[in-house]
C-alpha cells in the first residue's frame, strides 16, 4: 500500500522559511519520480515542484522559483521541499506525490503552511 506522510508545515511570517518532509513507503521509491503540491483555500490543487529518480534534474513552478527547492533522499525514502523567502500567497495545504508535474495530491494529509505577520 503506497504512504506518503507529510510534515514540516507551520505558521511563519513573510520573509520565513520552513521545510517539508514526506516519508514514502509501500512502494520503490528510488524509481519513482516526485512532486510537491499544493492546494490553497477554495483553490484548485497546483503543481508546486518535481524531482526526477535520482534527484539530477528538477523543475519549479513560476512563482516559487529561485525561493523553493526539492530534494530527495532515497536511502530514507523522504522527499524534501525547502521553502525560504516564504510569501502570504504560498498558504496552502502542501502535498506530496508521485509523477512528473503531479496536479494531484498522493492520498496523504498534507501539511498546513500559513505565511502570515
Amino acid at each position: 500500500e503506497v504512504q506518503l506522510v507529510e510534515s514540516g508545515g507551520g505558521l511563519v511570517q513573510p520573509g520565513g522559511s520552513l521545510r517539508l518532509s514526506c516519508a514514502a513507503s509501500g512502494f520503490i521509491f528510488g524509481s519513482v519520480h516526485m512532486s510537491w503540491v499544493r492546494q490553497a483555500p477554495g483553490k484548485e490543487s497546483q503543481w508546486v515542484s518535481s524531482i526526477n529518480t535520482d534527484g539530477s534534474v528538477t523543475s519549479y513552478e513560476d512563482s516559487v522559483k529561485g525561493r523553493f527547492t526539492i530534494s530527495r533522499d532515497n536511502v530514507e525514502n523522504t522527499l524534501y521541499l525547502q521553502m525560504n523567502s516564504l510569501k502570504p500567497e504560498d498558504t496552502a495545504m502542501y502535498y506530496c506525490s508521485t509523477g512528473w508535474r503531479s496536479r494531484t495530491p498522493g492520498g496523504g494529509k498534507g501539511t498546513l503552511v500559513t505565511s502570515s505577520s
